[in-house]
């Protein structure tokens, strides 16, 4: 008899391979990893290439999973995840249903409102663009499908990533990847406001966590961030200290990315998160920190430390 998968959707991204390292480390070595092109973590790894979008394929890949972890990306592109992510949470949370598998989900914060008001798992959704409403839409679908009983699931959500490798994020980006190549870093709007970012390698852990605890099911979790927040400021006079190479920064104004968003398409893509960045950002993950108390958060200093290392 064939052993019961955990079942990785949307492999190849950092979430997923940090998730998947956890997974093998510490729950189970009968990891499927599936994605358009996956590519193996670990020699034992089972490779299933599908398309989420497209049902029968999407069930296949599920089937024979005792617990599926969706954490599928897009590149920032409004239009492509209108199209496409409510299509692939309708086919696994279908998937998933049709073959006993439990589902945790990866969400972000997009749907939030950009106030500096602490933002918990109660929080309502009040999206400030097209991406955040397709969050909304498809975070909505899973905890329907869960108060309907069709399903047994739980959501995972986490503010900005910074982190190593491929990790991708405007912290990374016009941050610390500057610094690290000896470059001046750019800040996003303020230098001034503290801001919530979750370590992924922190994420993987959390996520693969929670997922192997029963009674966490048919909730939603903050996952944890060091709640000690620093500024841009901070976090660059940090990097200054770690590296020995003390630098200044230039501050990116609202009105310069919304200049180049015309010519430039990334930039455009981002200016529906950028209000955010003007105030506070309070992740609340107290939540989790009660629930897991044991679980040791990277503090910003040593993230940023690994990153520049």
């Amino acid at each position: 008899m064939m052993k019961p998968m955990h079942t990785v959707l949307g492999a190849n991204g950092p979430i997923g391979e940090e998730l998947t390292r956890e997974l093998y480390r510490t729950f189970t070595h009968d990891i499927r990893l599936v994605s358009r092109n996956p590519k193996k973590v670990h020699d034992t790894d089972q490779l299933v290439k599908a398309d989420l979008t497209d049902p029968e394929a999407t069930a296949r890949a599920v089937e024979g999973s005792e617990i599926a972890y969706l954490t599928v990306g897009l590149p920032m592109d409004a239009r492509l995840w209108e199209r496409q992510f409510p299509a692939m949470m309708r086919n696994v949370i279908d998937a998933c249903a049709k073959h006993g598998t439990k589902l945790v989900f990866f969400d972000n914060t997009y749907m939030y409102p950009g106030t500096t008001t602490p933002q918990t798992e109660s929080t309502g959704f009040e999206p400030n663009g097209r991406k955040g409403r397709v969050r909304a839409q498809i975070a909505t679908t899973l905890l329907d499908a869960m108060s309907a009983g069709a399903i047994d699931a739980l959501i995972c959500r986490a503010p900005e990533f910074y982190g190593p490798g491929k990790t991708k994020s405007l912290t990374n980006s016009l941050v610390f990847d500057r610094i690290k190549a000896g470059k001046r870093p750019f800040v996003p709007v303020s230098a001034k406001t503290v801001r919530s970012l979750i370590w992924t390698p922190d994420a993987g852990r959390a996520m693969a966590l929670i997922g192997n605890t029963p009674d966490a099911y048919g909730q939603t979790w903050h996952l944890p961030v060091d709640p000690h927040r620093l500024t841009y400021a901070e976090m660059i006079e940090a990097a200054g200290q770690i590296t020995g190479r003390r630098t200044g920064y230039t501050v990116l104004p609202l009105a310069l990315f919304k200049i180049g968003g015309r010519f430039v398409g990334p930039l455009g893509e981002v200016q529906e998160l950028l209000p955010r960045y003007r105030g506070d950002n309070i992740f609340d993950a107290s939540k989790f920190t009660a629930r897991f108390p044991d679980f040791t958060v990277t503090s910003y200093r040593e993230g940023i430390a690994e990153i520049l290392s």
